[in-house]
């Protein structure tokens, strides 16, 4: 799998980060949580979508300023070689889902 970097949401430059990659999916490293499959990752993150996307998985707002998400573990290893997560993070690939706003002009 390859990815290509959308931007990241850390005061230090790294991680959380978002990344399209060339299954037509997204992958978000964020912070591990305790639940299986399930990271957190900053409000900020998401503004690094492709626009007219969004994460093509539910967000749970945690009311600190993060969102949960739930999706498939990354284990591609030429991904995981890119990602070069801290121990502290962990990786899910989730569906690019289609923005559909009330407001938007239909299309077509």
């Amino acid at each position: 799998m390859q990815l290509r970097f959308l931007g990241n949401d850390s005061k230090s430059g790294g991680s959380p980060t978002l990344y399209a990659s060339d299954h037509g999916t997204y992958v978000v490293q964020g912070w591990r949580t305790d639940t299986a499959n399930t990271i957190e990752i900053p409000h900020g993150l998401i503004r690094h979508l492709q626009p007219d996307t969004c994460l093509g998985a539910l967000l749970h707002d945690t009311g600190h300023g993060t969102f949960t998400l739930t999706g498939r573990p990354v284990t591609d290893s030429a991904a995981l070689a890119q990602l070069k997560t801290p121990d502290h993070e962990t990786s899910v690939e989730v569906p690019v889902g289609q923005e559909i706003r009330p407001d938007a002009t239909p299309r077509g």
